[in-house]
């Protein structure tokens, strides 16, 4: 089974706890990207119906289909909640992934996301239930290793493989990095040496180039963009425009700043505006990464409370680039 099949193109935008939210989501889908990734959901939250934990899972019809992240430890936990959501969504889920590489404390202490890498066994165990409860694809995500005595990338695809997984992302680096230092092509390569199903490549795209060069190092069927998404979504068409023809267009400030407001505008349709520009400080902070002055507007984007302060936040931004 070709888990991608749902798939616009090989450009995905990765799975990002507090960031790939709906309405993010639709506009990276808008702006080329092939494939979109809920944040990841716990399967357990879902298990005792969680209102927040069903929050993250919206999907839009302009975004079509999106792949369900899913993490947690019990593969029968696991299991259960997916075939619960393909009852629930139908044709809004492309697929299943498993997270099985955030690094962050709390979920590592939980035994989850990379720290399944310190149990192969274990992982085999979680998509072999999810592959008997669910007819959608099914496919995880996980790192380099857990730390550099256990690099164990290679060994763990496999496992995975062997347990019946459709697909499988390899984000280059070791747990203990997070997002730090440089990712390991070298072990992406390895791993798509390695296994006959489709690997997916991610860690250090943050341009065209880097997109293409990731696919030409290691030989993967796809690349999956992160932090080069946050504050710059058109990366997808800009992506996808290089690996065509060779060139892409950079985004004026004018068309980045009104993709901002539709992002926004969105979030407070599916939130209402208290929440949604909270949630979007953060995103105004990187819409304006890389532009002069940016350090004092960051400090501005963090205080922005109404969709009224956001816009004269992007107006005076405007204006003062005009006078340049």
């Amino acid at each position: 089974m070709n888990p991608y099949i749902h798939a616009k193109n090989n450009i995905f935008l990765a799975p990002l706890a507090g960031i790939t939210d709906q309405a993010f989501r639709q506009i990276a889908s808008e702006q080329g990207a092939g494939l979109t990734y809920t944040e990841m959901v716990s399967a357990k939250g879902l298990k005792f119906h969680n209102r927040r934990t069903f929050d993250l899972l919206g999907v839009s019809e302009a975004e079509g289909r999106a792949a369900v992240q899913l993490f947690g430890r019990e593969p029968e936990t696991i299991a259960r909640t997916a075939a619960m959501l393909e009852q629930v969504m139908g044709e809004k889920i492309a697929l299943f992934d498993v997270n099985m590489g955030c690094p962050a404390p709390k979920i590592v202490n939980n035994g989850e996301g990379s720290a399944l890498m310190k149990e192969p066994r274990l992982a085999g165990e979680i998509i072999c239930a999810l592959k008997k409860a669910v007819k959608n694809p099914v496919t995880a995500k996980f790192r380099k290793g857990f730390d550099a005595a256990h690099a164990n990338c290679v060994l763990f695809a496999e496992v995975l493989e062997q347990a019946g997984a459709d697909g499988i992302a390899v984000h280059g680096r070791l747990r203990e990095q997070y997002y730090e230092g440089k990712a390991d092509w070298d072990a992406i390569a390895e791993v798509k040496r390695a296994v006959r199903i489709p690997v997916i490549a991610n860690g250090d795209v943050f341009a065209p180039e880097d997109a293409q060069a990731i696919l030409r190092h290691t030989g993967a069927d796809g690349v999956m963009v992160a932090r080069g998404a946050l504050g710059n979504p058109q990366i997808f068409g800009q992506i996808r425009g290089y690996l065509e023809r060779g060139t892409y267009e950079r985004p004026s400030l004018s068309e980045k700043v009104e993709t901002a407001l539709r992002q926004a505008r969105l979030a407070i349709e599916q939130k209402g505006e208290e929440i949604a520009m909270k949630e979007f400080r953060k995103h105004a902070a990187w819409y304006v990464k890389g532009i002069a002055g940016a350090a004092k507007l960051r400090q501005r984007a963090v205080s922005l409370s109404s969709y009224q302060e956001l816009v004269a936040f992007f107006e005076s931004l405007l204006a003062s680039a005009d006078k340049k």
